[in-house]
């Protein structure tokens, strides 16, 4: 028996992958980010020019005073701009100039994070439209109590509402 063949022994019986499965298994990770790259632009693109159409002082005109509507409709607003945590934390800022309520941002901030409706798509096609469209409504929904949470301690903890 060879080296060579000993050592594949070796690697299967302690449960590790062998050259050959890494090796395919790369192999299949590049062709699925392949496929994916065109989906990913376009989600990109989408939120680019969504972001570029509604100016983050115009959403500040948006809300009512009334803390359980202002977080429906802050957890709508971040659930269609999603992005990135740091961009929320600029967005937040402005719209806390704005006059938005805590109940609001903190509503938008979750559903920014957590849903998102411009890359459902590629979110359907990569884990499964069932897993996609439950995850982002859970999101949605869970966001609302969040927000009231979040508003309550920071009230608690000497912030203003």
């Amino acid at each position: 028996m060879s080296t060579q063949e000993r050592a594949e022994k070796q690697v299967a019986r302690s449960g590790m992958p062998g050259r050959g499965e890494v090796v395919r298994a790369a192999r299949k990770a590049v062709s699925q980010f392949a496929f994916m790259l065109p989906i990913l632009c376009a989600v990109v693109l989408l939120i680019g020019l969504v972001r570029a159409a509604v100016p983050p002082s115009a959403l500040g005109n948006l809300f009512s005073g009334k803390p359980f509507l202002d977080s429906l409709t802050a957890a709508g607003i971040g659930s269609i701009l999603a992005g990135n945590p740091v961009n929320s934390y600029v967005i937040s800022e402005q719209l806390l100039a704005d006059g938005a309520s805590i109940f609001a941002i903190a509503a938008f901030m979750v559903t920014w994070v957590t849903v998102g409706i411009a890359q459902l798509p590629a979110e359907a096609l990569t884990l499964g439209t069932r897993f996609a469209i439950l995850r982002n409504s859970l999101s949605f929904l869970i966001s609302i109590p969040i927000a009231m949470l979040t508003a309550m301690f920071v009230a608690l903890f000497g912030g203003t509402l």
